[in-house]
């Protein structure tokens, strides 16, 4: 297969990161998944044109979407609203299709002839299999509307594609999200169990903003700036943020000790196996050391041999989905 024929998509709450093959290796375009309405004028539309934003007009109204949506809610001092939550579809949210739709137009492209992606999915949160039936199969028809043939991959598999090629594609993928975190236990390339929880990067930014005086966007910025897990500590935000990714990282081990030994399906790992951890909130100082702690005070029938950290945890899932699209489809 040409592999200029086929893309991989991370469809994600907080960020969209497509990716496909380069001379060099692999290219991506990352936008966040998040929109801000702002007021019509000509000039403005013309600029969101110019400046490549995606952007759709109704009446009155401007609806922009991606990274330079966020510019426009910090000049308007507001906040940005999101066509996901949770990882699927936001309910709450009464244009979420048309801006997913748009976006998706927008970063993908129509089809080549021929041209072929993959797009990931989260495993199915606690008795929500049918929102995410309703969530995999509009994303679908939305992308094959754009002339491409689809494929969907669990997103913890999508972890284990990329960052585990050297270990056969055994081990444990987790992508610590914005919505959710996804876990999937791989053998040999085929998922032998996965799971998600819905206490990720969301749950941090407004369970630190609950309990201090900060906004929910100021915390995610605060975050995002270079925090590091550093313990009990006097500051507040610092403190708070501690707790919660603390929290997070403990959900995901006690989580997986749960699921392993609740399934029948492990295969028997004939030597320890890798973990392998990609998404945004992963990028905090010291995150690697607290999972690597908290798997340590938990028991699981197999051995763990390592914790990796992705080299671009942001662009690892559209990475493994790509790696699926070329190798599967």
């Amino acid at each position: 297969m040409a592999k200029k024929n086929v893309k991989g998509l991370d469809l994600g709450t907080s960020c969209i990161v497509m990716a496909r093959h380069a001379e060099d290796g692999y290219e991506y375009h990352q936008e966040l998944n998040a929109f801000v309405e702002i007021p019509y004028s000509r000039i403005t539309v013309n600029m969101l044109k110019k400046k490549g934003i995606p952007h759709r007009v109704d009446g009155s109204t401007c609806f922009a979407f991606g990274n330079g949506g966020q510019q426009f809610a910090n000049m308007t001092g507001g906040d940005t609203r999101r066509p996901m939550h949770s990882g699927l579809l936001n309910p709450n949210e009464p244009r979420s299709l048309e801006m997913i739709e748009e976006a998706l137009a927008k970063i993908c492209g129509k089809a080549q002839p021929g041209e072929k992606i993959c797009f990931s999915v989260p495993s199915a949160p606690p008795r929500k299999a049918s929102d995410l039936t309703f969530h995999e199969r509009t994303v679908r028809q939305m992308l094959e509307g754009l002339g491409y043939t689809v494929k969907s991959l669990n997103e913890g598999l999508a972890v284990v594609y990329a960052e585990l090629e050297d270990a056969s594609f055994t081990g444990v993928g987790i992508s610590f999200g914005g919505g959710m975190c996804n876990v999937c236990i791989a053998y040999l390339g085929m998922p032998a169990l996965s799971f998600c929880t819905a206490q990720a990067g969301d749950y941090i930014d407004t369970s630190t903003a609950s309990v201090t005086s900060e906004t929910t966007a100021n915390v995610r910025l605060y975050k995002e700036s270079g925090f590091s897990i550093n313990g009990l500590s006097q500051k507040s935000i610092d403190q708070a943020l501690s707790v919660y990714y603390c929290d997070m990282i403990r959900g995901i081990a006690e989580g997986l000790e749960r699921e392993a030994k609740n399934t029948k399906k492990l295969p028997r790992f004939d030597q320890a196996i890798p973990v392998a951890v990609s998404g945004g909130s992963a990028l905090a100082g010291g995150f690697q050391q607290e999972l690597e702690k908290a798997l340590g005070n938990i028991s699981l029938p197999f051995e763990i041999s390592q914790v990796k950290l992705a080299e671009d945890p942001f662009t690892s899932t559209a990475k493994g989905t790509l790696m699926a699209a070329t190798l599967e489809m």
